[in-house]
């Protein structure tokens, strides 16, 4: 059958360009690592503070590629039935009644009839080694630092040799692997054997440059003025001193908003009536309000005035 899905971009160039095409702006650095681990079909594990685009890129990528997105978010206490397979148990004894019902003797036949795949509940990890008409899928398993060593460890033969072993039925091979994307906020370490198995990407805050040209694909309303202002005020906040700077996600949000209040430039009082949806924390929020704000806006106009 010919295949009907995008072919995978056969550069750098082109790979900057996908994403691109989907609204992501990524520096070089990253469209490199993300085409060799498209190219040598391993996963790509990104590391990042939280809101700096990780898993925006696995949501572009199979946008721009017109593949499924399969995704498996992580938490504590995640374990294989819910991230791999599980039994119907309530269709299984509804058919086990209905054998007896029948009068049905062999048994052996029974067992192998209830755990069968009719009866399987396939979860992510088993849906992304499936085959599938659009090609093969990108998988994501979104805060991997969020779940324990023994599941960390369970994912070493589904990344290595991308298959699961179910006792009742077999071994379930993908034939064609998935694209894997692994993101995590490093809350904690993983493991070595892990990351020996990807690819590794560390995603930092986009400089001023970077930060406006996505700023101008996803908000692309906000007047230049403002947004100019907008991200050099945000630079000039992730140099200070917060518990939690504000991500990509957050200088979106607040360009939204700002241009919902038809702002059209910065003002201090503009700038502290919404500082909520820079800054999550009210400690950091406290921190910046009043004469800070100002400063942070003087020096910004100051910036912004100076001759490149």
């Amino acid at each position: 059958m010919a295949e009907t899905f995008r072919s995978l971009p056969a550069s750098i160039d082109e790979t900057v360009a996908l994403l691109a095409s989907a609204g992501y702006v990524a520096d070089r650095s990253l469209a490199t690592v993300l085409y060799l681990a498209l190219r040598m079909g391993r996963p790509l594990f990104l590391e990042g503070e939280a809101g700096v685009g990780k898993t925006e890129i696995a949501k572009v990528l199979a946008s721009a590629l017109g593949r499924k997105l399969i995704r498996l978010q992580c938490y504590e206490g995640l374990d294989v039935s819910s991230a791999v397979y599980e039994w119907n148990y309530s269709a299984q004894m509804i058919e086990i009644r209905l054998a007896e019902a029948e009068g049905v003797a062999d048994r052996v036949r029974l067992g192998e009839d209830v755990f069968s795949e009719r009866f399987l509940v396939k979860r992510p990890l088993l849906q992304a080694l499936e085959p599938d008409t659009a090609g093969p899928p990108v998988l994501l398993i979104d805060e991997l630092d969020r779940t324990d060593e023994a599941f960390e460890a369970f994912l070493l033969e589904v990344l290595s040799d991308f298959q699961v072993t179910i006792p009742e039925i077999g071994t379930v091979k993908a034939e064609h692997p998935p694209i894997v994307i692994i993101t995590s906020n490093r809350t904690r370490e993983v493991h070595d054997a892990l990351k020996r198995r990807c690819l590794y990407h560390w995603v930092d805050y986009p400089d001023a440059a970077r930060e406006l040209a996505i700023l101008k694909a996803k908000v692309p309303g906000a007047p230049a003025r403002l947004s100019r202002q907008i991200v050099a005020f945000v630079q000039s906040l992730r140099s200070e001193d917060l518990f939690k700077a504000p991500g990509v996600a957050e200088t979106l949000d607040w360009a939204t908003a700002l241009t919902e209040l038809d702002a059209v430039e910065l003002d201090a009082a503009t700038v502290s009536d919404t500082l909520g949806v820079l800054l999550k924390y009210q400690d950091d929020i406290a921190r910046m309000q009043g004469s800070r704000v100002k400063e942070l806006l003087d020096q910004v106009r100051a910036d912004l005035r100076a001759p490149a």
